[in-house]
């Protein structure tokens, strides 16, 4: 019998085990990034002129925004547009016992991001790579979710720069009775005042301005798309509010150093649209070494809607002043 599900004449798969799919390697995905592409994403996710280092590749302190490679999945080694939607169907590799994933009607659900070690502003040398393996594929609500681990590295040398966690959603191409997944630990705000807020009002423009990140999804720039896929038009990334939440908790509580960012994850709970304001609500927790946990909760102003939920970023402690930007 076949490792992978075959479509049948309703449109449905035969011979779905979710099961065989845990440890699955994926293929492996080369990604490149210039200097260029660096300043590009801090624009995008609206750091301040006081941080000029995140924005000016000539500061004397110029480093690569912490997240910043969340998006080299997404914009591999290309330097110009591509079709986002064709390339997501031509590089959809068969994952034993689960059905192909439909990208039309495919959403995030959660990101985590973990830093190991910063990387440089200047990429010349490396020979970049994403390694990934699939952790599950769970089957829950009529939805297909397939829980993923990512790890950045440079081929030539072993270094680990950045290791991903992620979640998706095949909205609808569940159903099969696969097992739902393990319960994942919970990060809720506390029942107190946050510690910081920090309020950013978005653009008309911030979708388009953020897709030359890489994420070159029509839902981010074409309106009848967005009301297609069941929206009001166009929606913000989700990875665009992700890092927008970041950059906030980092230049509220750590005095926007990048050597302080560990990491971060975050789910996916409601779409945003671009020119709304979103406001991220900050609690700092103790938490291992010395480092600070902050559970975040990011909510749109207005209807109040929950944008990001069960957030935590870790922070390392804050370091010596002769170290500081």
């Amino acid at each position: 019998m076949s490792l992978y599900p075959v479509k049948n004449a309703s449109g449905r798969y035969d011979n779905v085990d979710f099961t065989k799919a845990a440890g699955h390697k994926l293929p492996t995905v080369k990604v490149s990034y210039l200097r260029r592409d660096v300043l590009l994403f801090a624009a995008a996710i609206g750091v301040k002129k006081e941080e000029l280092h995140f924005l000016y590749e000539l500061h004397p302190s110029f480093a690569v925004f912490p997240t910043f490679s969340s998006n080299l999945a997404f914009k591999r080694t290309s330097q110009d547009v591509f079709d986002f939607i064709e390339r997501m169907i031509s590089s959809n590799a068969p994952i034993p016992g689960a059905p192909p994933f439909d990208p039309q009607r495919s959403v995030d659900g959660e990101r985590g991001l973990e830093i190991i070690s910063p990387l440089p502003v200047d990429p010349s040398g490396l020979d970049l790579e994403i390694q990934g393996k699939v952790i599950g594929v769970y089957d829950k609500g009529g939805n297909m979710i397939l829980e993923g681990e990512n790890t950045l590295l440079d081929a030539k040398t072993g270094k680990v720069y950045t290791k991903f966690t992620n979640m998706a959603f095949g909205i609808g191409q569940g159903g099969y009775g696969g097992p739902r997944g393990p319960a994942k630990k919970g990060h809720p705000p506390p029942n107190r005042e946050p510690d910081a807020v920090y309020v950013y009002k978005t653009y008309p423009e911030q979708a388009l301005l953020y897709r030359l990140c890489g994420d070159y999804n029509p839902l981010h720039a074409d309106e009848e798309f967005g009301k297609n896929a069941g929206f009001k038009g166009s929606i913000l990334q989700g990875l665009g509010t992700w890092n927008i939440a970041a950059h906030g908790i980092l230049m509220e509580l750590g005095g926007s150093d990048p050597l302080r960012f560990k990491s971060i994850t975050a789910r996916f709970a409601s779409v945003v649209y671009p020119g709304e304001t979103l406001e991220t609500k900050m609690w700092k927790m103790p938490g291992k070494d010395g480092n600070i946990n902050v559970v975040f909760q990011t909510v749109v102003q207005g209807d109040g809607r929950i944008a990001l939920s069960n957030g935590l970023c870790v922070l390392k402690q804050e370091p010596t002043p002769s170290s500081k930007l």
